[in-house]
């Protein structure tokens, strides 16, 4: 089964994603595992990746298609995958398509994970991280057991600039002018799913679960 997962910063397809991995047996692959696999095999597509993002450029569409087709031809993959993160533009698509397409296979579903914007906003913006061992905390989801400390080491929770709502604010609207395009462009196709991820992560598995398997 090849999968497409799409969604907003927040709409929780991190989780989804690892949900996925396990009932299915099927890799997640991110847009940035894949550049950082390509790098670190020091593979020509992965070098050149490595000049443009060392010079704070974004990669080329080729260089980027390239490093896909390469890591969907591991064996791991040969049973399907579930793309994350890729692609975010009409020609990404249309370059997957047509490397799928040379290797006999084909996208199966876009699974779209949706959250209403102010439900989002309050997702990102409760986020609070520990800066001395990493954790992360939610204010209202998963809070410390004493407010604004690491339960691990005590050390006093911060919120990240781009956590902060204006920011979250911007980087969603951003997000959303980039995805609409690519959303029409696989439900004219037909492989668009919509998923409702403003409920119980849980439930959100079992609708995306009943969407696969009841196509």
């Amino acid at each position: 089964m090849n999968l497409i997962l799409m969604g907003l910063p927040g709409a929780g397809k991190g989780t989804q994603a690892e949900k996925i991995n396990e009932r299915y047996n099927i890799p997640h692959i991110s847009t940035g595992d894949m550049f950082r696999l390509a790098i670190k095999e020091g593979t020509e597509l992965g070098q050149k990746a490595k000049a443009y993002m060392d010079q704070g450029e974004l990669v080329p569409d080729d260089v980027t298609i390239g490093i896909v087709k390469e890591r969907l031809q591991k064996d791991d993959c040969k049973d399907g995958f579930l793309l994350d993160g890729f692609p975010r533009t009409i020609a990404q698509a249309e370059g997957l398509e047509s490397l799928l397409s040379d290797m006999k296979k084909s996208i199966d579903y876009v699974l779209h994970v949706s959250v209403p914007e102010e439900n989002l906003i309050e997702r990102l913006t409760g986020r609070r991280i520990c800066p001395e061992c990493g954790t992360t905390y939610h204010v209202i989801y998963n809070p410390p057991e004493q407010e604004g400390l690491c339960d691990k080491d005590g050390s006093k929770l911060i919120q990240r600039e781009d956590d902060q709502a204006e920011t979250v604010k911007n980087r969603l609207k951003v997000n959303m002018e980039q995805a609409k395009p690519l959303l029409d462009y696989y439900e004219a196709k037909g492989y668009l799913v919509g998923i409702n991820g403003d409920q119980d992560i849980n439930q959100v598995f079992s609708d995306i679960q009943a969407a696969i398997e009841k196509r």
